[in-house]
């Protein structure tokens, strides 16, 4: 079966040897997503809301380019730094979803890879035969 991948050349991506997105048959994952931007920096420093909607803009991006989109997203699994936050992250999400209505999963841990990253969002998407 044909394995397609999507990276962003950003060099953690190199380092860690990861993809954005995998597609394999009609299956996509993308990989854990965070608010930062191609050199970097973190965008939206402690606003959990405007995180999440650039999160999901990234993912996505990252849907397109192995040929999906956010209507084929089955899962997300959305991990916050802090959980009482969870309406403002909700929120952004019901905004990109609402009607397609994923599986979901949110869940608090006690940190991500930078300390300025208040959520990080992974999907699975299941391409529709054409």
């Amino acid at each position: 079966m044909h394995r397609q991948t999507y990276s962003t050349g950003t060099p953690w991506e190199r380092v860690v040897a990861y993809s954005r997105a995998v597609r394999v048959g009609s299956q996509v994952f993308v990989s854990g997503t965070t608010a930062s931007n191609s050199d970097g920096t973190t965008v939206a420093v402690g606003n959990a809301y405007e995180q999440t909607v650039f999160i999901l803009r990234k993912i996505e991006a990252a849907l397109a380019e192995v040929g999906a989109k956010m209507s084929d997203v089955v899962r997300t699994r959305m991990f916050v730094t802090d959980i009482s936050r969870w309406e403002e992250i909700g929120r952004a999400h019901g905004e990109f979803f609402t009607g397609i209505n994923p599986a979901a999963t949110m869940v608090e841990v006690s940190g991500l890879v930078n300390p300025d990253h208040l959520v990080e969002i992974e999907v699975d998407a299941v391409v529709a035969a054409e």
